[in-house]
């Protein structure tokens, strides 16, 4: 029996993991040319916004615009989401670095982001624009523990998010759980390979990221989270 594609699984259970072989078949891009986009994790800056007092989370953010098949970047702005879907962090206009423009301006990146948004238009034919939010994380170790999800298991308050594991290195734990928004239903596994990927209708599933501990030196889990909502960009 053939394995179920991204639309129909996202349709069926709220979710669909592709591992690389599938991201490169589902949407079209070559996973060579999103390697040259990893050193772009190295120099991210200290998310300053941490309320549990961690030091363990960098990250940039840029939006856009996704519509007929055609991406734009849009003004620069803070995230924001409300308590409701983010306890610890809800409610805070958060100024991040934008994503840089050597990123940006690879054709892999625009390939990346309009095939998600391809994907998830298939399984909700009547959004004619998305609205995306893309986050470039790094959760490290040099404290002991880094924390990927601080807020646990949780909802985004958009319609799909999509997260896609650039790389990890010398740690241990970063368990993946998606679980039924109304049911006890779910399913827990750990991402490892390189751009393996992650997408999940927000409004059916709830989601979170067991802490990473070091296994060796310079320990990182490096993630692209991108957020696609028919309704606006989130705001106050």
């Amino acid at each position: 029996m053939p394995a179920m594609s991204a639309v129909q699984s996202l349709t069926q259970t709220g979710y669909a993991f592709l591992p690389p072989a599938e991201v490169t078949s589902e949407l079209h891009v070559d996973l060579r040319q999103l390697d040259a986009l990893k050193e772009y994790w190295s120099a991210l800056p200290r998310d300053e916004y941490l309320r549990d007092g961690g030091r363990y989370r960098s990250r940039r953010h840029s939006c856009f615009t996704q519509e007929g098949g055609v991406l734009t970047l849009a003004p620069h702005r803070a995230h924001w989401q409300p308590t409701a879907y983010n306890a610890l962090h809800g409610g805070l206009e958060r100024w991040f670095e934008p994503i840089a423009p050597e990123v940006l301006q690879n054709p892999v990146w625009t390939q990346l982001v309009q095939s998600i948004g391809a994907v998830f238009t298939r399984v909700r034919p009547a959004v004619k624009r998305w609205y995306i939010e893309a986050h470039q994380f790094r959760i490290d170790t040099s404290d002991g523990i880094g924390r990927p999800t601080p807020e646990g298991a949780h909802r985004d308050g958009v319609d799909f998010v999509a997260l896609l594991l650039v790389q990890r290195r010398n740690v241990r734990g970063g368990e993946t759980r998606v679980f039924d928004a109304h049911g006890p239903s779910g399913v827990r596994f750990t991402m490892e390979q390189p751009w393996s990927l992650l997408l999940m209708d927000d409004e059916r599933v709830i989601h979170e990221t067991t802490p990473i501990q070091p296994d060796g030196e310079g320990g990182v889990r490096d993630t692209l989270v991108l957020t696609y909502r028919a309704s606006g960009f989130q705001a106050p």
